[in-house]
């Protein structure tokens, strides 16, 4: 790497966006614009598409834990009760035996992305997969908010801004950045979805109750109610609802913080959820001072909810390269969704009216390199932009490779940490001044 690309390890900033549900949105339109020539849709077709999402089995798994998600799919898309029950085996089975060790997973996310599409495509058949993913798309994106079509946009409004490959979360007040969080995010087979979600409650000293996973272990029990205040409740001392199945919760050990660490959750220390909770509220008109938050948590057996007097928007960004003051930070492809491309570099620098093509041969040296090293999985295989030499794909070592990944997905091990650097730092002279914020009175959770 030349001398003028800087490596860090810093989690922040915001890049571009090719989330989970936007892209379920785009496949619902493909979708519906074909419907007259759905059936001509081929399984392989509709698998293809699907794998542009970050739809997993574990997520899914977890979404028939919601009291109404198995009725409203089976009567959307009028499936048979046989349908349901195979769909819910094929959930629970690719969970049966998750485990978080501490090893460092050599599993491809897209893996993960290609067992759920297939596994949908087989049980319900290619058309009504597509309405699958049409009812996906429909009930977890917000019909009156979405995500902002420009690249790294500032809000002008009271917000919560956060961004899964950065490990960042920002809180907006009527456009001015007050807050700056690192935060963990949710493991790629459950995986933090994108989209704009509201915030609506605080939940002081929630309970957990264990789902019957084979991830729950230890002292708890599934379907056991464990208390508020526990030790045993990972929640901490108080969860933000934000649609199901994800929350804002506290209860992580500082180096969970830049890492994968949750279950399709975002995740703070208990000391940075109390902070974020006084800037939440503040937002929102139902200010809670850090007394009462004090109060709230000296009654740790005592769970209380506050409603917010405005609902809080919480927009969830899928963004991997972003501009900021001189430089373009490239952040790893966390969940391999295949953002970190020339194309999509070209599609930020021209936000800020720069041509990818004006750039000296540095900057276009540096820049390419540090896409291609951001744009490999934990295998250090290229995730996007890259025609496969058929030859070497078919060499030993490859196959090796491919048994690996294959025996690591058969065990269904969760994917622990980040393998590589999670972040590049490429100089681009034209970008002085411009850009997303810096973060504000950061939080590292230290």
């Amino acid at each position: 790497m030349r001398n003028n690309v800087k490596f860090t390890s810093k989690e922040f900033i915001a890049g571009i966006y090719l989330g989970s549900f936007v892209l379920l949105v785009l496949l619902v339109l493909g979708c519906n614009n074909r419907n007259r020539n759905q059936k001509d849709l081929d399984e392989s077709t509709i698998i293809e598409r699907a794998e542009n999402t970050d739809f997993t089995l574990p997520l899914l798994n977890a979404l028939f834990y919601e009291e109404k998600f198995s009725s409203e799919l089976k009567d959307t898309l009028q499936l048979s009760n046989e349908q349901i029950s195979e769909l819910k085996l094929a959930a629970n089975t690719a969970v049966e035996n998750l485990d978080e060790d501490n090893a460092q997973s050599a599993r491809s996310f897209n893996q993960a992305i290609k067992q759920a599409t297939t596994e949908v495509v087989r049980i319900l058949g290619a058309e009504k997969a597509g309405q699958f993913f049409a009812f996906m798309a429909k009930r977890y994106t917000d019909p009156e908010n979405s995500l902002p079509l420009a690249p790294n946009h500032v809000p002008q409004d009271s917000r919560i801004i956060v961004n899964a490959p950065a490990f960042r979360m920002d809180v907006f007040e009527k456009g001015k950045l007050i807050k700056t969080y690192r935060i963990g995010i949710g493991y790629p087979e459950f995986p933090l979805p994108t989209g704009v979600r509201k915030a609506v409650n605080i939940i002081f000293n929630p309970t957990w109750t264990p789902p019957d996973e084979p991830w729950v272990k230890g002292k708890v029990t599934a379907g056991e109610k464990v208390p508020a205040g526990s030790e045993l409740n990972p929640l901490g001392p108080i969860k933000i609802p934000i649609g199901l199945p994800s929350l804002i919760h506290g209860g992580k050990n500082p180096e969970k913080l830049g890492a994968f660490a949750s279950h399709g959750c975002v995740g703070l220390t208990n000391d940075q959820v109390q902070d974020f909770t006084k800037f939440l509220s503040q937002i929102a008109g139902t200010p809670i001072s850090a007394d009462k938050i004090l109060k709230y948590e000296k009654e740790d057996t005592k769970t209380q909810t506050v409603k917010l007097a405005s609902p809080v928007l919480v927009e969830l960004r899928y963004e991997t390269i972003v501009a900021q003051d001189g430089h373009l930070h490239i952040y790893r492809d966390v969940y391999e969704r295949g953002t970190n491309t020339v194309q999509n570099a070209t599609r930020v620098l021209d936000s800020y009216g720069i041509k990818y093509e004006k750039l000296n041969d540095d900057e276009k040296a540096n820049l390419t390199r540090a896409l291609d090293e951001m744009n490999r999985d934990a295998q250090g295989n290229v995730i996007a932009g890259v025609k496969i030499d058929k030859n070497v794909a078919n060499a030993p070592d490859s196959k090796k490779r491919e048994a690996t990944k294959d025996q690591r997905a058969k065990k269904g091990k969760v994917t622990q940490s980040v393998v590589g650097q999670s972040e590049l730092v490429v100089p681009i002279a034209d970008l002085q001044g411009k850009g997303y914020p810096l973060p504000v009175d950061f939080s590292t959770g230290g």
